[in-house]
């Protein structure tokens, strides 16, 4: 491996997302280069990835779908033959560049939710009838593309069994499981502050709102969550209505640097998740690493992280199990600590870059 040269193409940096942490920790093990569109550079700073190198085909228009469609318009006509031995896609429109670039490897976080999974409701909670027939009519034919293309990849890696059944279910397409990497040793027990934490994108699918109604009703408990909407697409009508309806307990913070956050995981009493089906869930690893119990639905990639009861509580989406977890959890955080940094030494960078070197060298042969 420390003579192949690889690219590793990603849709875009344009906020601070599991997948961004992933594919920087991949190319800097694999001193690989990064090809992507949209680049705040100084997010991946933030991250502790400067040391990382990172082309941009250009930026993007803001709003949605041109940002999605001018994305794969790109990496479709992008063409770095010759220049790499092996190139690995990441993301939802990265793949597009499947066709000119091989051997290659695709690490599918998942099929394109709201192209396959979540059409329905990404479609009906449009108020504007037009914006409602645009979607339809994108989502329809967008996929079809989407499908095609996934033929030019010739092998695909993805985060967890959930992910893969989504996989062989959209795509008709086997593929292999590794789990995503948590850099294990950035991450310690500090304290318990009696904060709760919450970090996640702020997107619909992560229903933030059960989290806001079961602190309203807790106003003796804090929480502060981390995370950015994006440009130009469904979360920003959706961030907005949050920063809207925050209860005086709950605190919302964007573009947070890494060692920032890694000390709020640190000082947490526990971390919650209310993500749909969450493909992997490494907000989950992350708070494990630190030794902090972990809140999440019984569904998706938790099944696969956490063990309930002795790393955390997997519970049913509402407030009133929120609430329940959380009085439970809060009467004795601390004996979660020594389970929840044993499991996640299970997902440590060490594991993952050992696995996906495993999944590099069998697709070159």
């Amino acid at each position: 491996m420390s003579h192949t040269r690889v690219a590793i193409f990603h849709d875009y940096f344009s906020f601070i997302g599991g997948g961004e942490k992933l594919v920087l920790t991949l190319a800097r093990h694999l001193g690989a280069d990064v090809i992507t569109t949209d680049v705040e550079r100084g997010l991946i700073s933030k991250m502790g990835f400067s040391d990382v190198n990172v082309l941009s085909l250009g930026s993007l228009v803001k709003a949605m779908p041109l940002k999605q469609i001018q994305a794969t318009l790109k990496f479709a006509t992008c063409d770095f033959r010759g220049k790499y031995d092996f190139y690995i896609f990441s993301g939802n429109w990265a793949h597009y560049a499947a066709k000119r670039h091989r051997p290659n490897l695709m690490y599918c976080y998942t099929p394109v939710r709201v192209f396959y999974d979540q059409r329905r409701n990404t479609i009906n909670s449009l108020k504007n009838p037009l914006a409602r027939l645009a979607a339809a009519i994108w989502t329809s034919i967008h996929s079809r593309f989407d499908k095609k293309s996934i033929k030019s990849v010739e092998r695909i890696a993805t985060t967890s069994n959930n992910t893969a059944k989504r996989i062989e279910k959209y795509y008709n397409r086997r593929a292999v499981v590794v789990y995503p990497p948590c850099d294990t040793s950035r991450f310690h027990y500090l304290c318990d502050d009696g904060f709760w934490l919450s970090v996640n994108r702020l997107y619909p699918e992560k229903r933030i709102e059960i989290q806001l109604k079961a602190f309203e009703r807790m106003p003796d408990e804090r929480l502060i969550i981390v995370g950015n909407s994006g440009n130009g697409d469904h979360s920003v009508a959706y961030a907005k209505n949050l920063k809207a309806m925050l209860p005086p307990n709950v605190s919302i913070y964007s573009d947070m640097p890494e060692e920032k956050l890694i000390d709020l995981y640190g000082r947490c009493r526990g971390v919650i998740s209310t993500a749909v089906e969450e493909d992997f869930g490494m907000t989950a690893v992350e708070a494990m690493a630190s030794g902090k119990p972990v809140i999440a639905p019984r569904e998706g990639g938790y099944l696969e992280s956490i063990i309930d009861g002795e790393t955390g509580l997997l519970i049913e989406c509402t407030p009133e199990a929120l609430i329940k977890a959380v009085k439970t959890i809060s009467k004795d955080p601390s004996s979660f600590k020594e389970a929840c940094i044993k499991r996640a030494e299970e997902f440590d960078v060490s594991v993952f870059i050992k696995n996906i070197k495993s999944v590099i060298q069998d697709s070159r042969l």
